[in-house]
């Protein structure tokens, strides 16, 4: 053994250690397989009978039925497949088809291969099945038939059900059998791409392209059950197919499954190499549930890589956690020192695609037809939607514009009223005020002699008979005549004067 390689074992057995030192009650297994596919001989296994939540890879189940099903020419691959309301409704991976749009079996099947998408394959399920239910009893029955021990099928699409679950031992013998039994369909699971109108869509698949002999199959993910993968790959006229389940991104899915084939394709299957059927059922009762660590809140959701080179990140905590438990020895060594995050393995960039054409309608002329007629239908129900918004909006605008002129009307009112009162209340003028100066009230002294209105009238007169009479007499031949007159008329002239300045302090 080399210096590198003896590095590297003792790398491993030192992180699997520390692993298993941090605690046990912590790890999931992840279950791994590489098997040949002619021999069926098992060349690595670690949890490969071990349930798991398969998320998309159970559309290789969909489409081994579906082919079955055309086999016994019960349907052919020109049946037209019907999108129905409950199909439509299936959440992403979609097409996004309309309900009532129909497709040929061919194309549907492709459609799932690559796009994965789910309500194609729930629309599978129900042409084909009559129902979704019924279309899961022909896989529960399929499965059964081919050698599949571990797996309890309920949907098409593989959306999240708890029912719902296979092994890795189980999508091998199911990889196996379609490479087997289909042979004519085979270039079906390695579709790069597909073209649907002016749309391009890459396979999911990061090894197509990327590693050297990788011509097949699918892929999946959900939160419960990680990203898995059932991969074959050609070298040499060995054909060898890995399952690999449970990782914490497509990253690690497509680096650790990149490594497996280079170490199967470095081995031979021996004689005493174990096959499917001698694999040891598992001790687990049900799958773990992996969305804390796969889906956590705190961190953006996982997502395929693109088809840019992918490299390893080192310091993954999800792939610590999602290291083998098993005994240390040499099997784990090799699981953990494989590890992308450990290995420091890289892949090129993804080869450029070469799309496959897909329609709907039994012929591209006719799906042409119909996208057009859909185009126009989407158009129409856009400029509805914005005529409605507008309309929405003008009603809003006028009720407003109504409102605030409704306010302003009642504040004018309110103004009004409250201007009316306060000259009720402080501004009226008695009717027997003079409009000159204000009516004045001479209280009666008893004994006097009462004033008449004639000399109550001439008082303003006095005014200006003081005035004339204050004026000052001519010094040289009027002094003696203003000294002897003053004395009787001084008197009045003074109380003249000062009735003339409070009439001026009242006017200021």
């Amino acid at each position: 053994m080399s210096n590198r390689s003896l590095r590297r074992l003792v790398l491993g057995l030192a992180t699997a250690a520390g692993l298993l030192g941090a605690g046990a009650a912590g790890a999931v297994t992840s279950p791994i397989l590489v098997v040949e596919v002619d021999s069926g001989k098992v060349v690595y296994s670690q949890g490969a009978t071990d349930p798991w939540f398969p998320a998309s890879i159970t559309k290789l189940m969909t489409t081994y039925v579906a082919l079955d099903l055309v086999r016994q020419g019960k349907v052919s691959l020109d049946s037209l497949i019907t999108i129905s309301p409950a199909a439509a409704a299936e959440p992403p991976s979609k097409m996004g088809f309309r309900p009532g749009t129909q497709l040929t079996l061919d194309n549907a099947l492709k459609i799932i291969m690559v796009k994965s998408a789910n309500d194609v394959a729930w629309a599978i399920g129900e042409n084909l099945g009559g129902s979704v239910e019924g279309f899961a009893a022909l896989m529960n029955e399929t499965a059964a038939r081919i050698g599949m021990r571990e797996s309890r099928w309920t949907n098409p699409n593989g959306l999240p059900d708890a029912r719902q679950w296979t092994s890795a031992r189980d999508m091998a013998v199911l990889g196996r059998a379609l490479i087997r039994d289909f042979p004519d369909n085979r270039a079906l699971f390695s579709i790069s791409a597909i073209q649907f109108g002016k749309s391009i869509m890459a396979n999911h698949n990061g090894l197509l392209g990327r590693y050297a002999g990788a011509d097949g199959m699918k892929t999946g993910f959900i939160c419960s059950g990680g990203f898995n993968v059932v991969a074959s790959a050609t070298r040499n006229g060995r054909r060898l197919i890995t399952v690999i389940m449970g990782q914490p991104s497509a990253r690690e899915r497509d680096l650790k499954a990149s490594d497996l084939f280079d170490y199967g394709f470095a081995q031979s299957a021996g004689w005493t190499a174990p096959t499917l059927d001698s694999l040891p059922a598992s001790s687990i009762a049900e799958p773990p549930d992996l969305r804390p660590y796969i889906c956590d809140k705190r961190k953006p959701l996982p997502i395929d890589e693109g088809p840019g080179p992918i490299a390893s990140q080192a310091g993954s905590e999800n792939a610590s956690i999602l290291a083998a438990a098993a005994p240390v020895g040499s099997a784990l060594a090799f699981a953990t020192l494989n590890n992308g995050s450990l290995k420091g393995r890289a892949l090129p960039p993804r080869a450029p695609l070469q799309p496959i054409l897909v329609w709907i309608g039994r012929d591209p002329a006719e799906g042409a037809i119909a996208l057009n007629e859909q185009a126009e239908a989407e158009k129409a129900e856009k400029a509805a939607k914005i005529a409605e918004v507008r309309k929405t909006k003008l009603d809003a605008a006028n009720a407003k514009r109504e409102a605030a002129k409704l306010a302003k009307s009642d504040a004018k009112g309110k103004s009004e009223s409250k201007s009316k009162a306060t000259a009720h209340g402080k501004g009226a003028v008695p009717a027997s005020a003079s409009a000159y100066a204000p009516v004045e009230t001479t209280p009666v002294i008893a004994g006097a002699a009462k004033s008449s209105k004639a000399e109550t009238a001439k008082k303003p007169a006095a005014k200006p008979a003081a005035k004339a009479a204050a004026k000052p007499a001519p010094k040289a031949s009027e002094k003696p005549a203003a000294k002897a007159e003053a004395k009787p008329g001084a008197k009045p002239v003074k109380s003249a004067a000062k009735g003339t300045s409070t009439k001026a302090a009242a006017e200021e």
